[in-house]
């Protein structure tokens, strides 16, 4: 029914008066493209300063939390991971005694366990994990004591305290008031992972406020003077990330904000003023590709696949009737970073060959196919994509999140560019394929003492070895407060020449 909806809306989208064909009449190949990260899709450490005005902004949806038992000194756990009832009866933490928080408001949560079942309250106050979805049953207040946020207690449904009674019994019906640490009701509160991702900042200000903080960061973030910058430095595109709310603008579901497609808009605008073109990047899909922040996940968990291809495939349509006529389009990218092996193969497959007939329905525009992160051979869907025109396939290269780049000297992470990266994205090039696209790559790298000489040959390796991918690349990002990040701040600290 969703996709039909989506089908009947399409009738009500502005056409453009251009040729469906012409944005590839001048697509001068290989493209040197920036993303526009944190712009559609928050990303919340390229810019934290953006939740600084939510009220317990470490509490947000997804944030990862564990319980001591200050009584017991035992952690809270759900038994099994889930499907029966909460114990206090562990002596350290990992995933069964962690809790996904649901955001209802500044105080007010509910709990998902390991294997996603929500904590409520059972017979006689007991306290277990056996709900499929959040109920009114299954909120709890966090009390936070002044003064020491991580001491609190949980207020239940019925108005009475969690307290753990002894290491098997946990039930919500306690009436006392004490901070002290014999209290049964009483626990410290480790905050082990968050989020800062776009249901995160929408959700965290709520339907008041979070409408306007959105407009003045799309109207502020990136403006037509970015891309006279970006034009007049040596770029000719740039890939711009968007969530699957935004086939739903100007009405999203909550608590996502209607709006970025005006946004988008103006990137089409401005680019097409500047000559140059753009890659539309289909970032976040319904129910996380990959449990990241920029997926626009809510709790982490990676739950996307053949229940969502329809939907999915819904949002690429309206992408593609909405811009497919305009000159400066480039091309559509079908999904970001899908994470094997639970975005499966054959799902993916099966969408990525549907997202590709939607697009064909309205614009011969480049279709770009995301690789799979993890252990996925990057040429697994080359078969796929010899049966279509104008395909492309993305890999991303970063020298970072593994120890082994933080081990290396910084001349070993530049042989590593010039050695390793060169002959993967030869093979990939050589093996008679789609065109390739290194979609994600840039100037930050695994050591921390690094010189500013050191960064400019990182950087320098880079482009060398980039530079005969066969759709072209893009550096991520154009603005960051992590300056190695922000091409802007590259360019403008003589760290990058593209001209």
């Amino acid at each position: 029914m969703v996709y039909l909806a989506f089908l009947l809306f399409f009738n009500l989208i502005p056409c453009f008066p251009s040729s469906s064909h012409a944005q590839n009449a001048n697509l001068n190949l290989p493209l040197r493209a920036v993303n526009l990260g944190n712009w559609l899709v928050t990303e919340g450490w390229m810019q934290p300063s953006r939740f600084d005005g939510i009220v317990n902004k470490d509490l947000l949806d997804g944030t990862q939390v564990q319980f001591l038992s200050t009584r017991l000194n035992k952690y809270l756990c759900a038994e099994s991971g889930g499907g029966t009832i909460i114990v206090a009866n562990r002596a350290s933490a990992s995933g069964w005694e962690t809790f996904r928080l649901w955001r209802v408001n500044a105080s007010y949560f509910n709990f998902r366990v390991f294997f996603k079942q929500f904590v409520g309250l059972g017979n006689q106050g007991v306290v277990q994990a056996v709900l499929n979805g959040p109920t009114n049953s299954a909120t709890f207040e966090i009390v936070r004591r002044n003064g020491d946020p991580n001491k609190v207690r949980l207020r239940a449904s019925n108005g009475l305290f969690l307290q753990a009674q002894s290491e098997t019994r946990v039930t919500a019906d306690y009436r006392g008031s004490s901070w002290d640490d014999w209290d049964p009701s009483v626990f410290r509160m480790t905050i082990v992972n968050t989020l800062q991702g776009e249901y995160q900042i929408t959700n965290g200000y709520g339907p008041d406020r979070a409408p306007q903080v959105m407009q003045v960061h799309w109207n502020s973030y990136i403006t037509e003077q970015d891309f006279n910058f970006m034009s007049s430095n040596g770029l000719d595109a740039v890939r711009v990330p968007v969530g699957w709310w935004i086939a739903q603008d100007p009405n999203p579901p909550r608590p996502f904000v209607g709006g970025s497609s005006r946004a988008l808009d103006n990137a089409f605008t401005w680019a097409e003023k500047y000559g140059m073109k753009v890659i539309i990047d289909l970032h976040a899909v319904k129910d996380s590709q990959n449990g990241n922040d920029h997926s626009g996940t809510r709790d982490g968990f990676q739950e996307w696949g053949d229940s969502n291809i329809g939907e999915t495939v819904a949002v690429i349509e309206y992408l593609a009737a909405r811009y497919g006529g305009r000159l400066g389009l480039a091309a559509i990218e079908l999904m970001n970073e899908p994470l094997a092996p639970g975005a499966t193969f054959d799902a993916l497959a099966k969408y990525y060959r549907a997202g590709y007939d939607a697009v064909r329905k309205h614009t011969d525009a480049y279709v770009i196919l995301s690789a799979r992160l993890g252990p996925a051979d990057p040429q697994e869907f080359f078969s796929l994509a010899s049966s279509m025109n104008r395909v492309v396939i993305d890999v991303h290269n970063y020298n970072l999140f593994s120890d082994m780049f933080s081990s290396m000297s910084v001349q070993q992470n530049i042989d590593y560019i010039y050695n390793q990266r060169a002959s993967d994205l030869g093979r990939l090039i050589s093996a008679n394929g789609p065109r390739v696209f290194v979609g994600e790559w840039t100037g930050e790298f695994g050591r921390n003492d690094a010189s500013t000489e050191d960064y400019k040959r990182f950087a320098r390796a880079q482009l060398d070895v980039y530079g005969p991918a066969t759709f072209g690349w893009a550096y991520w990002t154009y603005k960051c407060v992590y300056n190695h990040w922000s091409l802007k701040w590259m360019i403008e600290n003589n760290y990058i020449n593209l001209n």
